[in-house]
């Protein structure tokens, strides 16, 4: 088998390509490196926190903009992480527009003994009841309507998305952390590159000026900037495959960033703090002192315990390329998240392969018209990656998945998702790629078992290489 590029058509067609989103894994990075620099190496930061810290340029958020609020109910600490998408000074190689804008918003949970830490990312295209923002100065303010989740930092800046965020989650936010994604190259290259797995049959995207070849790779800054970029040359050219694919960038350089190589390594840890620093901007309470604080108590911290989540979404019926959210399942995941109940409750990650690292192509052999987009869609929103929807070459009774040895364990998690299926193992191929083929007698997907099962995120620990 070879992959397919075919681009499944599993909602009506996407609205026009926006500015390339290059923020989902420099964002996400943010807090991971900020907590994995500080596992084993406290004595370090300590001494060296006064340095990195001068960096950081701060922006006050006044409590009038924020209205009502969540109580804070636990001492957890949840940190709100926006991108800065402004072109203007050494950004204005990105492309040029007028104003600041963010297409990524992220809640960063962290337990209340710092020994935990849950990102938990909001898609761009999220249709959401937005809340009445103020007008500040360079921005207009925001009337209470339904619309994008990142019109409010467009609308009402900073201010007016920690409003929206603890509106819609009934999370108290402590603080919020603005970066700017020209600090992503340095920070990439201050860990001396980091780790991928390129696909087959590599990457050749003239827009993100990135050419790969397939297979394990170090990329630098430059590279890796390309990489998180990319989006139509790659799986099924969706917003949602680039957000998974970024996802695991991020616990590849999360990894890097809590190793022994880099911890134990003083001027490396210093540059990873050095390019981290300088590129934020946070509230005047998320001070020196308090990330001192933070870093002294987050000594045990391990990768294995820096987990993410996308909020559950489906594709929007009655707005082309926008998304919703699913409920109950995302009013459950909030107030798991409140109450700090995510490590017992929630699957972070626990198979050695997460549905994002699952490549599918779906075929329809049931001569039912538009079933292999219907069944694309839905396995899209429960996470796996789609490569493609075509017809089958010819019609079948019966719906198998199809396989290779390389990609056994990966065909077994899409066969459990199915009421009604059979295997095929195709014994000379090497691909890890899954076919999933759709015959007459197909019966739907398996519901989950709880409200909140459907909700499933990885762990720093991931390899983007691994086969089984």
């Amino acid at each position: 088998m070879s992959q397919v590029d075919v681009r499944p058509r599993l909602v009506p067609p996407p609205l026009p390509e926006r500015p390339r989103r290059l923020w989902v894994a420099w964002v996400q990075v943010l807090v991971a490196a900020v907590m994995g620099v500080v596992v084993g190496a406290v004595s370090f930061v300590v001494t060296g926190y006064v340095k990195v810290t001068t960096n950081v340029k701060h922006e006050s958020v006044p409590t009038s903009d924020l209205g009502h609020r969540p109580d804070k109910i636990n001492p957890a600490l949840n940190v709100l992480i926006v991108g800065s998408d402004q072109r203007n000074g050494a950004n204005a190689r990105y492309g040029s527009f007028a104003g600041e804008r963010t297409d990524t918003i992220i809640l960063a949970h962290i337990s209340p003994k710092r020994d935990g830490a849950t990102l938990i990312s909001f898609p761009r295209d999220s249709l959401v009841q937005l809340p009445a923002c103020p007008a500040r100065k360079g921005f207009p303010g925001q009337n209470a309507h339904v619309g994008m989740i990142n019109e409010s930092f467009n609308s009402g800046g900073i201010g007016c998305t920690w409003k929206t965020i603890e509106t819609l989650t009934k999370i108290h936010i402590d603080h919020y952390v603005k970066v700017d994604f020209t600090g992503f190259k340095a920070m990439v290259d201050a860990l001396g590159g980091v780790p991928v797995c390129v696909p087959e049959p590599g990457i050749k995207d003239k827009k993100a000026l990135l050419t790969l070849a397939p297979g394990k790779q170090t990329l630098n800054g430059e590279q890796s900037l390309g990489y998180v970029r990319a989006r139509y040359s790659l799986g099924d050219g969706s917003d949602i495959g680039r957000i998974q694919r970024q996802q695991m960038f991020l616990a590849s350089m999360a990894k890097k960033a809590m190793s022994g190589e880099t911890l134990t390594n003083p001027g490396a840890l210093l540059a990873l703090l050095d390019a981290v620093t300088k590129s934020i901007t946070t509230d005047p309470e998320l001070t020196p002192s308090v990330l001192k604080d933070l870093a002294l108590s987050a000594e045990g911290l391990k990768a294995g315990s820096i987990r993410f989540i996308t909020t559950p979404w489906h594709y929007s019926l009655t707005s082309p390329g926008r998304v919703e959210w699913v409920q109950p399942q995302a009013k459950s995941l909030f107030t798991m998240v409140a109450r700090d109940q995510l490590t017992s409750k929630v699957d972070t990650g626990e198979q050695k392969i997460p549905k994002s690292q699952i490549h599918v192509l779906v075929q329809n052999g049931s001569g039912r018209s538009g079933l292999a987009t219907n069944v694309a869609a839905i396995l899209e929103q429960r996470g796996y990656h789609i490569l493609g929807v075509q017809d089958a070459p010819k019609p079948y009774a019966k719906t198998f998945v199809k396989y290779t040895p390389n990609g056994q364990t990966r065909a077994a998690r899409v066969f459990r998702e199915l009421v009604k299926s059979t295997t095929f193992n195709v014994k000379n191929g090497t691909t890890q790629q899954v076919v999933l083929v759709l015959g007459a007698d197909y019966q739907g997907l398996k519901e989950p078992k709880t409200t909140i099962e459907d909700v499933e995120g990885f762990d720093a620990t991931h390899d983007t290489c691994t086969t089984r």
